[in-house]
């Protein structure tokens, strides 16, 4: 039965022609009993049945034209004095039912009009010659009939109606999938970048001191076998730390938000001074300062503002050269964090201190921007006058829960 439905859907001109053959044989049957007033009358009732057939078979194809070719047949027949009612008339209500449910909406207004005016027009052209008939019950049986053209107008728009309410909710499912999908790729893009930044301040850092103690270490190996031994140990303490903050990240990774345990605490403004320790002991000389008074910090700006003099020190080992030396300054205002760090070596390329390359340079300032963007704050970032790099944070304070 199923298989039926299917192929009537696939195929509706062929139900439409099979309804029109009905209607065919029912208006044969009308002219063959005569209710014609006149031979001439009966004849043109054959091309106008016939005509109204066609509108019947065709009505899903072409509504519009099959709503003129319906009304031009009225008129022909209101001219050709082919008596209504007879069954061919029935296509009009099927016309106006299509061209109100599917048609455009100049044809389901015609519809309406040609259905309210079809009747009352018959009634004058061919009023009732019963004896029975009376004005009143001419009236009567022209209201019913013309309700009945209308209720055909009405069911066709209901059906419209109902059609663009579904449609209408169809694309705003669709809508929102596609608003869902687009929130999940920028969730994903999110949290790449935050496993991005997390890996880079965790890496780049240690790994530079590694090096620089691994150079130093082979430079004076022979020489100065306890400066090697010590370097090696900052190597080793260095790389247990950055081991202690990988485990961290990849626990946060796999456990997810809601779990609450971390490997090691997150780093804040009080590690400032042990990283400044970490980073003289490679090599890098630095003057650390601290202005104003020191006051609780939310925890995002703590390791925004750790990871801002974390990279910029790395960035000073990689880029700023032998002999170059470097500046920390940390200002404690009414209203903002204030962060200064500037060097005086040879500063990194120009082209990293917008947007970084494809080989991972000056990822690390890129990271800067991103944090400081989240916790509402501003970045400058650039050579300074006369040589070497400054960098340049103003963090908004936030009480400590």
């Amino acid at each position: 039965m199923q298989r039926v439905y299917d192929f009537f859907r696939r195929h509706p001109t062929w139900v439409d022609s099979s309804w029109a053959a009905v209607l065919l044989a029912a208006c044969a049957a009308w002219i063959a009993a005569d209710h014609s007033p006149s031979p001439a009358a009966r004849l043109a009732a054959v091309p106008v049945s016939f005509a109204l057939a066609v509108t019947v078979a065709l009505r899903r194809r072409a509504p519009e034209r099959m709503l003129l070719v319906a009304i031009a047949t009225g008129v022909a027949q209101l001219v050709l004095n082919v008596k209504a009612p007879n069954p061919g008339d029935a296509a009009m209500l099927v016309v106006i039912y299509t061209c109100a449910s599917n048609g455009a909406r100049w044809s389901s207004r015609l519809a309406l009009t040609a259905g309210l005016l079809a009747t009352p027009i018959a009634m004058v052209r061919w009023p009732p010659d019963s004896e029975y008939s009376t004005i009143w019950t001419t009236l009567i049986q022209t209201f019913f009939l013309t309700v009945i053209f209308a209720l055909s107008w009405v069911i066709g728009d209901r059906l419209r109606t109902r059609r663009a309410y579904y449609a209408q909710l169809e694309e705003r499912a669709e809508r929102m999938h596609r608003e869902r999908e687009a929130q999940s790729k920028a969730a994903v893009a999110a949290e790449r970048a935050r496993i991005a930044r997390e890996l880079h301040d965790v890496v780049a850092h240690n790994v530079s001191v590694m090096v620089v103690q691994a150079d130093g270490a082979a430079y004076v190996l022979d020489a100065a076998p306890d400066q090697a031994r010590q370097a090696l140990g900052t190597i080793s303490s260095t790389g247990r730390q950055a081991l202690a903050e990988m485990r961290r990240l990849l626990g946060l990774l796999r456990a997810g938000d809601d779990a609450g345990g971390e490997y090691v605490p997150q780093p804040g403004v009080d590690q400032l001074a042990d990283l400044i320790e970490q980073v003289r002991g490679a090599g890098l000389p630095v003057r650390f300062e601290v202005a104003g008074q020191a006051r609780p910090l939310s925890s995002g700006v703590e390791l925004t503002a750790y990871r801002i003099v974390q990279e910029a020190l790395t960035n000073v080992r990689k880029h700023g050269g032998d002999g170059a030396s470097a500046s920390v300054v940390l200002g404690f205002g009414d209203a903002a964090l204030d962060l200064l760090i500037e060097d005086d070596g040879r500063g990194g390329p120009d082209g990293l201190y917008q947007q970084g390359g494809r080989d991972g340079l000056g990822q690390g300032l890129i990271g800067m921007r991103e944090r400081i963007g989240m916790v509402g704050g501003t970045l400058t970032a650039g050579p300074r006058p006369g040589g070497g790099f400054r960098v340049s944070a103003m963090l908004p304070l936030r009480a400590g829960t």
